[in-house]
């Protein structure tokens, strides 16, 4: 394990990038190849009565959540470091974020992540929302939005310290009640979250019997811990700017591949969430190539270009606030147990919900 430490600290930012890029794009073919979409998945569920893509996410998290309390166990990462685990609880940006971009993701056909399968499948809008998207994240963070939703912010987080409680994780918050430590405890609470579920999603017929359906949440799942334990690995708390932990998002890394793009000469190697995008576009390319997939496409009017475009707008302002997307807290989130991420995940399917319920009525209307 040293050993490993020593050469992912040595290889620095540069063997980041390279990892990055290659979970990125096992990622990208993984979503295009078995069809994962979170904003499907609740289409699905809503409109035919099937679970079988949602049950995807759920065992997405879930392999996750293994994958991920079993490297902090082995001292692989300390997930204390990663930016889920502050004893800081912004309630309100996970839970009004989250419906923001659980409404605008159906409104541009899909996620952040789902948007860069797309693109890497030639679709022309899903590259233009994935731009907006990055600007609209740009803007909430330090932009014209920004100091409006750090007013949001300050005035609506909660500060779990004077209680006791240094980290927001499951076992963090029961930690100070039991005098059980807090490490014990997210084994133990993430032991029985991952038994639930895989007996939800293992115990129904349907699901069981569908390959593409299981191979998709183990993939996205595997993507995830893979992304943890690179970045733990790499971590160097003696670095003159040390990178957090982190695994796959795609909000703010869009954001700043797009700036990385136009400063390539001020840092020509990008970050690890720089990496993972450019690698999950090719490979969706790649995937959507090999399937005989690729099809260059486009708005179909002047009302879906105006539909997608709000969608990318609510999602990058939504994911800020949330401090992530589908995968970014709906998997990755909540591979660390944090309450927040389960706030997120839970508005998230609320405003998808929302959403898909808006469309109809839209479609009867027209």
């Amino acid at each position: 394990m040293t050993g490993l430490r020593d050469t992912m600290i040595q290889a620095g930012p540069g063997g980041l990038a390279v990892a990055g890029y290659a979970i990125g794009l096992a990622f990208g073919a993984i979503v295009t190849w078995t069809n994962f979409c979170t904003m499907g998945s609740i289409s699905d569920f809503m409109t035919f009565g099937d679970w079988r893509r949602f049950r995807a996410w759920i065992l997405a998290a879930a392999t996750a959540i293994l994958g991920a309390q079993s490297l902090q166990a082995l001292g692989v990462v300390d997930l204390g470091q990663s930016m889920y685990l502050g004893a800081n609880l912004n309630w309100f940006g996970h839970i009004v974020g989250g419906l923001m971009f659980g409404f605008g993701m159906v409104l541009a056909g899909g996620c952040a992540s789902k948007n860069l399968a797309r693109a890497g499948g030639g679709d022309l809008r899903a590259l233009i929302t994935l731009i907006i998207v990055g600007m609209a994240a740009f803007m909430a963070i330090g932009g014209i939005f920004g100091p409006g939703r750090a007013i949001l912010e300050q005035w609506t987080s909660v500060d779990l310290k004077p209680l006791g409680v240094t980290s927001q994780s499951l076992g963090g918050l029961l930690a100070q009640r039991t005098g059980v430590a807090a490490a014990k405890l997210d084994i133990v609470i993430g032991g029985l979250i991952v038994i639930a579920a895989f007996a939800c999603c293992f115990g129904n017929k349907a699901f069981r019997t569908s390959p593409v359906h299981i191979l998709s949440g183990l993939g996205v799942g595997l993507c995830v811990v893979a992304g943890w334990a690179v970045t733990g690995l790499g971590f160097d708390e003696l670095a003159s700017k040390p990178t957090q932990p982190i695994s796959l998002t795609f909000v703010r890394p869009t954001g700043d591949a797009l700036d990385w793009l136009q400063r390539f000469t001020a840092g020509r190697v990008p970050g690890f969430g720089v990496a993972t995008v450019f690698g999950a576009l090719s490979g969706a390319l790649l995937a959507s190539l090999a399937m005989g997939r690729f099809r260059v496409s486009s708005y179909s009017d002047a009302k879906d270009a105006r539909r997608n475009l709000g969608g990318a707008l609510l999602m990058g302002v939504g994911g800020v606030l949330a401090l992530g997307c589908t995968v970014g807290q709906g998997v990755t989130g909540i591979s660390t147990l944090a309450v927040g991420s389960f706030l997120t995940f839970a508005a998230i399917v609320v405003g998808g919900m929302q959403g898909m319920k808006h469309m109809e009525r839209v479609m009867l209307a027209e």
